[in-house]
């Protein structure tokens, strides 16, 4: 929402007739009834105060006697797409969406999901590799072209795009690029715009995008073909345009539990022990998004990987921001991954 969130914040104490203010001047029509630590006790809407009056409330009485008490929410780890089902199956113009802790993050209005804010912006999805570690799978398919619920991923990740408001789309081909171009072709059957980076030899995360158009002039979002998130792309490019980068980078926070009692030591002598340590770090999420200026740190014809564009970058004093990312995310590129995806992803996409 283009609003900002506190706009929609009323105490349990205020005056109804105070909070009627904050329903007739936001769009959503609607006020969040919240404590001081903006944790959601209630909503109240027109409705709510109507049937109050009806029943001898006065527009004195505080918004606590009056607010809903049980009302419907989301939180943000939710797939939009299921969160879209629901609204209109129960006809709800907006739905509060609170983190693990009930705080509230954001109010979704049902108009502005279904007519998502159009972004020019391009979207370039790396589609070349060969997936090896995805083999015998990748034997004749190329990786972002394995079904996940009977669609290829690649597909998934362009009507995710879709979704957020996106268009103009550019793809990385290499090994198998036939089948790809060929299920594809120029986009029109999703309604978009789809060209085609033609890799003669694999050139890398980065490396591809020195065949973009020289014509680029506003960032663009740059996808592994092989990801499946419900990060919604049209926010992190506001947090890019937020925090003034040339870069962002998507991380992830992952776990790794050390399966034996680790041993710590000072020169010969016993320090310590610390059984089954859990050690916790911000991986690559295969999402970032890059300003067209970076294009010009790249060196022609040569293989180059993200990670070596960003610090080239940060080495002439661009900035590179790191968004961390709560939604679901999953990297598939092996045999489990891919299997986990089957599980999780088929689920998340029943209503």
């Amino acid at each position: 929402m283009t609003t900002e969130i506190v706009d929609f914040f009323v105490a349990p104490d205020l005056s109804i007739q105070d909070a009627m203010k904050v329903i007739d001047q936001g769009a959503a029509q609607i006020a969040l009834v919240v404590d001081d630590d903006q944790r959601l006790l209630g909503t109240l809407t027109d409705g709510d105060i109507r049937r109050g009056l009806l029943h001898g409330a006065s527009l004195d009485s505080p918004v606590h006697q009056l607010m809903n008490h049980k009302f419907r929410f989301v939180r943000s780890s939710d797939n939009q797409g299921v969160i879209l089902e629901m609204m209109r199956r129960e006809v709800l113009g907006q739905i509060p969406v609170l983190d693990e802790d009930g705080l509230v993050v954001e109010l979704l209005l049902l108009q502005e999901l279904l007519n998502p804010q159009k972004l020019d912006n391009s979207v370039v999805i790396m589609a070349g590799g060969k997936g090896t570690r995805l083999r015998p799978y990748t034997e004749n398919c190329p990786k972002p072209m394995i079904p996940v619920g009977g669609r290829p991923m690649l597909e998934i990740l362009l009507e995710k795009c879709i979704a957020d408001g996106f268009s103009d789309f550019y793809f990385s081909v290499n090994y198998l690029k036939e089948q790809i171009i060929e299920h594809f072709a120029d986009g029109a059957r999703w309604g978009v715009s789809i060209r085609y980076l033609i890799e003669n030899e694999p050139l890398g995360t980065a490396g591809s995008l020195q065949l973009l158009p020289v014509s680029l002039t506003k960032p663009f979002l740059v996808l592994n073909g092989d990801v499946l998130t419900r990060l919604d792309f049209s926010h992190l490019l506001n947090f890019h345009t937020e925090h003034r980068a040339q870069a962002s980078l998507c991380v992830r926070e992952q776990e790794l539990t050390v399966p034996f009692g680790v041993v710590q030591t000072k020169g010969i002598e016993l320090a310590g022990f610390e059984e089954k340590p859990t050690y916790r770090h911000q991986v690559n999420a295969g999402v970032y998004v890059i300003d067209p200026q970076l294009l010009t740190l790249l060196p022609p014809n040569q293989f180059t990987d993200m990670p070596s564009l960003l610090k080239a970058a940060q080495e002439v004093g661009h900035r590179v921001a790191v968004c961390p990312i709560h939604e679901y995310w999953l990297d598939v590129g092996r045999p489990e991954t891919l299997q986990q995806a089957h599980r999780e992803w088929c689920v998340q996409e029943e209503p």
